[in-house]
């Protein structure tokens, strides 16, 4: 599970710098806060991002599931009902 995770995070890290310029050892800390703003405002910041991260999301795990799980888990993953995209 562990190199699951690596394997996930690495490639989502190589596929957000494909398109975008940015510091990976910045981003490698986390969440960047914007010093101007309030706590709370950053964290209702981060939850809007993590929302709208959520449909990106999904369609970039099924991209790693045949690398990152085992034959036996990626065969009971409930994919919600709806078909693998095989985009």
């Amino acid at each position: 599970m562990r190199d699951a995770l690596h394997t996930g995070v690495k490639r989502a890290m190589a596929v957000v710098c494909s398109g975008f310029s940015y510091n990976m050892e910045v981003v490698s800390h986390g969440f960047i806060t914007d010093i101007s703003k309030t706590d709370a405002e950053n964290e209702e910041r981060l939850h809007a991002l993590i929302d709208d991260a959520e449909v990106p999301r999904e369609r970039l795990a099924k991209l790693f599931e045949p690398e990152v799980l085992s034959p036996e888990t990626s065969s009971v993953v409930d994919d919600g009902g709806e078909g693998r995209d095989t985009d």
